[in-house]
C-alpha cells in the first residue's frame, strides 16, 4: 500500500463520516482512527510474527556446533516491513535499547520508518538484548532480523 491509497482512504473517511477504518488486504493491515483535534491516526502493521525463535535441535546424524547451539536459546527479532532502522526517537536521543539491556513485553526496541510512517518495533518476551545486527539509519528488508534476544 502507498501513500497515494492512504491519501484516499482518508479522503474516503471524510466524505462519509467515519472515525475508525481498518482494512487488511495480502497480509498488510491498515488502521485508521481520527483524532479528537481532528488529525488522523495511523497504523500499518504486517500479518506475520515479528519474533521467531530459532530451532533448538540438530538434525538427526549431525553433530551440534558450538556456535549453533549458542545461537539456539536465543529468539530473534525482525522487522515486519521493508524501511529504515533506527535506535532512537530523535538524532540527540539515546538508543531504546543497547546490548545487555534487559526488555521486557510492549517495550520499544526501535523505529522502522516505511513510507514517511514511523513504526515502533515492540518487544514480545522477556530477556535481554545479547546482540544488534543492524546499523542506526540502515535499509531493512522483510523479515530481516534486528536484535537477539536471550529469553529471561
Amino acid at each position: 500500500m502507498n501513500l497515494k491509497e492512504i491519501k484516499e482512504l482518508i479522503t474516503l473517511m471524510n466524505e462519509n463520516n467515519l472515525t475508525e477504518l481498518e482494512i487488511e488486504r495480502e497480509g498488510l493491515r491498515v488502521k485508521l482512527k481520527k483524532l479528537p483535534e481532528g488529525g488522523v491516526e495511523q497504523r500499518i502493521e504486517m500479518a506475520p510474527a515479528q519474533y521467531a525463535a530459532k530451532p533448538s535441535q540438530p538434525e538427526e546424524g549431525s553433530k551440534p556446533q558450538p556456535a549453533a547451539e549458542a545461537e539456539s536459546k536465543y529468539i530473534e527479532v525482525k522487522t515486519p516491513m521493508v524501511g529504515t532502522f533506527y535506535e532512537s526517537p530523535s538524532p540527540d536521543s539515546p538508543p531504546y535499547v543497547e546490548i545487555g539491556t534487559e526488555v521486557s513485553p510492549g517495550q520499544v526496541l526501535c523505529i522502522v520508518e516505511a513510507m514517511k510512517l514511523m513504526n515502533e518495533i515492540k518487544c514480545e518476551v522477556k530477556g535481554k538484548i545479547v546482540e544488534k545486527l543492524v546499523e542506526n539509519a540502515q535499509p531493512v528488508e522483510y523479515g530481516q532480523t534486528l536484535f537477539l534476544i536471550e529469553p529471561a
